[in-house]
């Protein structure tokens, strides 16, 4: 509750309290939908107890019940924004949770597979931080036969956005198909580097993220388990023993 909070940052006490991550907070202050006792704040501007915090006009507080952690299974077409006036094939509105939620990074619009989404806005800033305890596995689908050269060189870091991307486990599966384990999420990574070598990317699918892995049906979710959240918890526990750059958490 705000009363328990004796100085923080206007982004920060919108992530704490469930209502957003921190990056959409600070979207929203740029955007001049946040007022702080009816007055726009600067980025940075923080709030004391007793303070009226508003978004787009509508008080906000920290709510009463549990977060609650999801493991979703999303299918292609489903867009991973909170932005519901924007974007009619939202993955809020598919979900249709009682309680606000939000996803905790991206999965692009023509993949598919598992996304987490939360409450609680702390902890996608801890999950992003995570770096090396933050795995992503994927299963992609080319458009010609994988070769020894293509798997080496994904494996090895591929000229992209400017920077090259990180070592990587990467495992053939069939003559087309190959698995591939990021710990850092650029833009389109995955269609970029494949885009690179002269691939295109046929079927992208998510399958794990840390210790998560997908077991749902195409279009369900499910409770995070005790277990699951546990694992989490010690990964970026981990993790925030050393400083790391936040990054998207996309493929």
């Amino acid at each position: 509750m705000m009363e328990e909070i004796k100085s923080t940052r206007i982004n920060k006490y919108l992530s704490e309290i469930g209502y957003c991550s921190r990056r959409a907070a600070d979207a929203l202050i740029l955007q001049k939908r946040v007022t702080i006792n009816g007055s726009v704040p600067e980025m940075g501007t923080k709030i004391v107890p007793g303070d009226i915090v508003k978004v787009d006009g509508k008080l906000v507080t920290a709510p009463d019940e549990k977060h609650v952690y999801i493991a979703f299974n999303k299918p292609i077409g489903v867009v991973c924004t909170t932005d519901t006036k924007v974007e009619k094939n939202n993955i809020i509105d598919y979900i249709k949770y009682p309680k606000r939620i939000f996803p905790i990074g991206r999965l692009d619009k023509p993949s598919e597979g598992l996304i987490l989404l939360t409450s609680d806005g702390d902890i996608v800033n801890k999950i992003l931080r995570a770096r090396n305890n933050h795995e992503k596995e994927y299963v992609v689908i080319v458009n010609k036969p994988i070769t020894e050269q293509f798997l080496k060189t994904m494996r090895s870091g591929v000229p992209i956005l400017d920077t090259v991307t990180r070592e990587c486990k990467v495992e053939q599966l069939d003559k087309n198909s190959f698995k591939i384990t990021l710990t850092q999420g650029l833009n389109r990574q995955i269609r970029r580097m494949c885009d690179y070598l002269d691939y295109k990317v046929v079927k992208l699918k998510r399958v794990r993220i840390m210790n998560v892995r997908l077991d749902l049906p195409l279009g369900k979710w499910r409770y995070l388990s005790d277990v699951e959240m546990t694992e989490i918890n010690r990964l970026i526990a981990t993790s925030s023993k050393t400083h790391f750059d936040v990054e998207d958490f996309s493929e």
